[in-house]
């Protein structure tokens, strides 16, 4: 049997090569049409006011604590089911990351929880959209209302995602996406940010053109200090391709996990819960296994069987460092960490093999 991968990226050179061509044969590699485009493009569909490109999620996430002024002594209130950089953004600032528990069934933030833990050191609060799947951040963006604290939406897996007719990056103050090989846009690596306020905006605008506002007299006018987090003219147009047909590919996704939740939910794997008013990407596919299946076994033996699968993401506050920092675990979070798997999901994969594969292996 050929190897059935985890992800393939729904993009082929044949899509791009003409747009490509095009930029090589005007050497302009950066700040092009492309990019600007793409901006407004990610605005648009999200419903957002303002849109921003960046490197990664990584780094659209470290800016927006940059804009928030989050600093040493402060806490930021982080979801725990999640990659480490969620955390890590906060770390790096001198900040503390409070880790919230999350939902078994939904693997998002839990809203008492962050009732629980939010004090007079609470800056900010970052809710993942655990695996692309939104469900709750309405809530949890009502909470942050009551107490006045900004919400960042840790998206990164979440472009398609929507709960109650709001797509993701128009529903949190700041929102924050990844272009990684694993996404549904990808463009190798890159990221983006959405808001809605104006004077944010404006921020952004400045900090992520190395603090260049306009022009003075023959050269930029540096009116503040910034950063270098630009995406280039070719990402870009990777990911326009991909987005003007996101839709299909989300439905796409959707049909492919209605099948597997057909063949896997008798032998006792459970999807992740989605809300009644969430449409979900289906960035990833993740079931916990049965009880009476060890999952760092499974993924080994479906190994063996030519089929690529993953765990489902991490427990940051059971990390080796994030534990021995603030020995803080999170119970619902450290159980996932050790029985969510992720299956192949992408257009064309061959469900019925994957699941004759499970099948097997189980026996």
């Amino acid at each position: 049997m050929e190897p059935i991968r985890l992800m393939k990226p729904d993009i082929s050179f044949d899509d791009i090569e003409a747009d490509f061509r095009k930029v090589f044969e005007s050497g302009i590699f950066t700040r092009g049409e492309n990019v600007e485009a793409f901006r407004r493009e990610i605005a648009a569909y999200t419903g957002a006011k303002h849109a921003f490109l960046t490197t990664s999620a990584t780094t659209a996430l470290w800016v927006c604590l940059k804009l928030l002024g989050i600093k040493p002594g402060d806490e930021v209130a982080v979801a725990d089911f999640s990659f480490p950089a969620t955390a890590n953004v906060v770390e790096d600032l001198g900040a503390t990351p409070i880790f919230v528990d999350v939902s078994l069934d939904t693997f998002n933030m839990l809203p008492e929880d962050l009732e629980r833990k939010i004090n007079v050191r609470t800056k900010a609060v970052i809710f993942v959209d655990a695996l692309g799947n939104p469900t709750g951040v309405t809530e949890i963006k009502a909470i942050c209302v009551k107490h006045q604290i900004p919400l960042i939406e840790d998206a990164a897996c979440a472009m398609g995602s929507s709960e109650k007719g709001r797509r993701c990056g128009s529903i949190a103050d700041l929102t924050c996406f990844s272009f990684h090989p694993r996404k549904l846009i990808s463009t190798g690596e890159g990221g983006a940010i959405t808001t809605n306020r104006d004077d944010w905006a404006q921020w952004l605008e400045v900090k992520l053109f190395h603090g260049a506002k306009g022009v003075k007299g023959m050269a930029l006018d540096f009116v503040d200090f910034g950063y270098n987090f630009r995406l280039p003219e070719l990402q870009a147009i990777m990911g326009r391709k991909q987005l003007a047909r996101i839709e299909q590919v989300v439905d796409e996704r959707n049909r492919i996990k209605s099948e597997y939740v057909r063949l896997l939910s008798p032998l006792g794997f459970i999807p992740q819960r989605v809300g009644e008013n969430v449409r979900h990407n289906v960035q990833s596919l993740v079931f916990r296994v049965p009880d009476s299946c060890e999952r760092n076994r499974l993924i080994e033996l479906l190994k063996g069987k030519n089929v690529e699968t993953t765990i489902g993401t991490y427990a940051l506050s059971a990390t080796t460092y994030y534990e021995k920092r603030y020995k803080d675990v999170q119970p619902n979070s450290a159980h996932l960490n050790n029985c969510a798997i992720t299956l192949p999901c992408y257009l064309g994969v061959d469900v019925q093999c994957v699941t004759a594969a499970i099948m097997s292996v189980m026996k």
